[in-house]
């Protein structure tokens, strides 16, 4: 997906227009290590970005190479996995993907042959990944062009600032889902540009 081309399209909204005449956002850089970037968004939830890039540095500093192997993972106890500052249910939730990743070779998955309700489908078995995590996997791990988090708090408060969303719970969210409408198909760079945003005054 080339960004200019996304940016012309969204160029075309007048509210997004607002938005991209005043906040820039980097090309895109996908990791496709869909494995590891799991196991980091389930170390960073509810953490600040200083506190969670310690704590997964101290993670990935149990592994001989640096890199968490699901088997290795696996074989370390609880007590390992909390020396790293991490808590009992994170640890948990770390161990369940590792066993996901050995049952499904993870590491080597032929992810275009899915679509993105299907990724979603087949992540959240996984018990600690719900579907706001696999959607930052689909936008930022394997660059996914039309994904809109609806969940997400941030793109909640950007919206309601960009379009006067008076709505709230459910209906705030279909409100929501009708207007990212005219973004398709580039909603994850309307999402990414709104994130950028919704801290400007």
């Amino acid at each position: 997906m080339k960004l200019s081309d996304a940016k012309q399209h969204l160029l075309t909204l007048p509210e997004l227009r607002q938005v991209i005449e005043v906040v820039d956002i980097p090309d895109f850089t996908p990791s496709r290590r869909v494995y590891r970037d799991l196991l980091e968004s389930i170390v960073s939830q509810q953490l600040s970005v200083k506190i969670a890039a310690i704590i997964f540095g101290r993670f990935l500093d149990l592994f001989p190479d640096g890199h968490p192997h699901p088997e290795q993972l696996l074989a370390l106890d609880n007590q390992r996995l909390r020396s790293v500052g991490l808590s009992n249910q994170k640890a948990t939730y770390l161990q369940n993907v590792a066993s996901f990743a050995l049952q499904n070779d993870l590491e080597s998955f032929d992810w275009d042959a899915l679509s993105d309700e299907e990724i979603i489908t087949f992540l959240t078995q996984i018990k600690g990944v719900g579907r706001w995590t696999t959607e930052m996997i689909l936008m930022f791990t394997l660059c996914r062009p039309d994904v809109f988090p609806v969940d997400d708090l941030g793109i909640q408060q950007a919206m309601t600032r960009l379009f006067g969303i008076t709505e709230t719970g459910k209906d705030m969210k279909k409100r929501m889902i009708e207007l990212a409408e005219d973004w398709r198909p580039y909603r994850t760079v309307a999402a990414r540009y709104l994130w950028k945003w919704k801290d400007t005054k």
